[in-house]
């Protein structure tokens, strides 16, 4: 964790960073703000040039990482690769990683635990970015963007005797994932800019799980492209489908009045990682 003396607001005790693709933010949590103590700051990301040169810019010109902070997190948004915690040796993680995911050659491949899914999630960082980061947040940490999103799930998962299938809708992807016990079922990635390919996607899975049409659930969550189409074609097919609302699940948190903020970074702020 980043340690910084002479700090001027320890109210403000973490800046969170989080990075994908095409986007970019900061976040923080001030609790001298009564109304809604989470402060977000997106930057608009110029096209053309590297994400490390935009956060660059960003550091420049945005007001939230311009302050003091005693922590730093980094919510990298990249392909994820999972190994079960038995199989995995961190010697041979970046090795695996590259095999499964070539053109992250040349990237710095991270990884993060998650003991109550007795699973690894191993992750690149662009070594240009991870420079930009470094040079700034000499003791930054990274994490995985989906991290708090498999966590709170999985406990959600617990909750009646049916078997769920979740997907959740970010950055023009869909991540579909289902848990059994204190494990992953299945965990997968799928490129979903149309709705048509994420029904298909989210039906194929269903078939492949074996889940009971009858039965079981499937539960959809984040920026859903034609939410109410979507619902109502997963309806023809499965009869418990369901989008879940985080100002409803999270009982109206703060987090969830934030318009724009990806539903990883309100489950992080609500949840914890």
């Amino acid at each position: 964790m980043t340690a910084t003396d002479n700090i001027t607001q320890p109210a403000r005790q973490r800046l969170t960073i989080r990075v994908s693709r095409h986007s970019l933010s900061f976040s923080t949590l001030d609790m001298t703000v009564k109304d809604n103590p989470v402060l977000y700051e997106p930057y608009t990301v110029k096209s053309g040039i590297s994400m490390a040169a935009n956060l660059r810019e960003a550091l420049k010109t945005c007001e939230l990482p311009s302050q003091k902070y005693r922590n730093v997190m980094v919510m990298i948004d990249s392909p994820v690769l999972m190994i079960p915690v038995d199989m995995f040796e961190e010697e041979h993680c970046a090795t695996l990683y590259c095999h499964s995911f070539p053109k992250s050659a040349g990237e710095a491949v991270m990884h993060n635990v998650l003991p109550d899914l007795n699973a690894v999630a191993a992750f690149a960082v662009n070594r240009d970015l991870k420079l930009v980061i470094d040079d700034n947040f000499p003791n930054a940490r990274f994490a995985c963007a989906v991290s708090p999103v498999w966590r709170y799930l999985h406990q959600r998962s617990f909750t009646g005797a049916r078997s769920k299938l979740y997907g959740y809708f970010h950055d023009g992807k869909l991540e579909i994932f289902s848990f059994n016990q204190h494990r992953f079922k299945y965990c997968n990635t799928f490129e979903a800019t149309h709705t048509q390919d994420a029904l298909y996607f989210l039906l194929y899975v269903w078939k492949q799980l074996m889940l009971k049409p009858e039965y079981d659930e499937i539960h959809i969550v984040g920026d859903i492209p034609e939410k109410e189409w979507l619902v109502d074609e997963l309806r023809k097919y499965l009869q418990r489908a369901y989008v879940i609302s985080p100002t409803g699940d999270f009982n109206r948190a703060p987090a969830t009045r934030i318009a724009g903020m990806p539903y990883d970074l309100v489950t992080f702020y609500v949840k914890g990682r």
